[in-house]
């Protein structure tokens, strides 16, 4: 008996939620992919249409300008916040006395969830109240900094706070990298009376290419899904100026009713992620295999 127990409960014990997954996990990823071959409006139908879905989505102006966006945000936001935390994992790698004060500091954004992020930033960029009152306040008068409702701008200021965010967690990832170098190296460059600088672009960095490639997939997977921070800090506006296909996909869904459109939507994005997804997969298993 106690034999049985100790090779079922194991089992018995990852069953529900094995079985949770299957259900809410790939049985609804499965019924998004159906219902975006079908004609379904305010209600879902069943029978497939064929691809009449996507052809009114890649026809939509709607939907282009969420792919731009998703293209300008996924590249500032991803390349920022690599380049500032990298930048800032090398000012603490120097061992300053303040390194724990400061890591803190640019680590308390990530503690922070997306709404409040863009509810904080929507403050500070209003024109009336934030960062141009205060400037304007100090007596010039011509200061002006409207990009959270100026449409051609917009989407640069959910840059701004996006990179708030994220780099402080970039950062974490490339200050454990640094300190991860053999410090024998390090030194034996130092000796040698390589610069600084040389050292750090010559050897450190090149020996950290598997630490970039975690940061990007995980910062592009955060670009591809951002929702939250759009909703608080533009609610997609102006007009549908910072719409990116997470609120085009709930703007289709729940206020205009279309699911058809929702579905073909959120297809094509979980198609960007297996894009960006599973060739890292399929390099990290083919490693380890080598």
């Amino acid at each position: 008996m106690t034999e049985w127990l100790e090779r079922h409960v194991p089992k018995m014990v990852l069953a529900p939620s094995f079985v949770a997954i299957l259900i809410f996990v790939y049985g609804f990823i499965f019924w998004t992919g159906w219902v975006s071959f079908t004609r379904s409006r305010l209600l879902p139908k069943y029978e497939i249409k064929g691809v009449i879905q996507y052809e009114r989505l890649f026809a939509s102006p709607r939907w282009d300008t969420a792919m731009d966006n998703l293209f300008i945000f996924g590249g500032l936001f991803i390349g920022i916040s690599m380049v500032l935390g990298l930048l800032l994992a090398i000012l603490l790698d120097q061992k300053i006395r303040a390194e724990g004060a400061l890591r803190t500091i640019y680590l308390y954004p990530m503690a922070l969830s997306m709404i409040v992020t863009g509810t904080a930033w929507k403050w500070i960029m209003n024109p009336g109240l934030g960062i141009e009152a205060t400037v304007r306040g100090w007596g010039f008068e011509s200061f002006a900094f409207d990009w959270v409702v100026n449409p051609d701008r917009a989407i640069y200021a959910v840059v701004i706070a996006a990179v708030w965010q994220a780099s402080g967690f970039v950062m974490a990832l490339f200050l454990a990298g640094l300190r991860g170098v053999d410090e024998e190296i390090i030194k034996a460059a130092q000796v040698d009376g390589i610069p600084t600088w040389r050292i750090y672009s010559a050897i450190i960095i090149p020996s950290m290419a598997p630490i970039f490639l975690s940061a990007f997939i995980v910062l592009a997977h955060l670009a591809i899904k951002s929702f939250d921070l759009v909703i608080a800090l533009t609610g997609g506006g102006p007009g549908y100026s910072t719409d990116l296909p997470a609120t085009y996909m709930y703007a289709m869904a729940f206020s205009r009713g279309d699911i058809g459109q929702a579905a073909s939507s959120a297809m094509v994005m979980m198609g960007v992620v297996f894009a960006i997804v599973v060739p890292y997969l399929y390099s990290e298993l083919r490693a380890k295999h080598d």
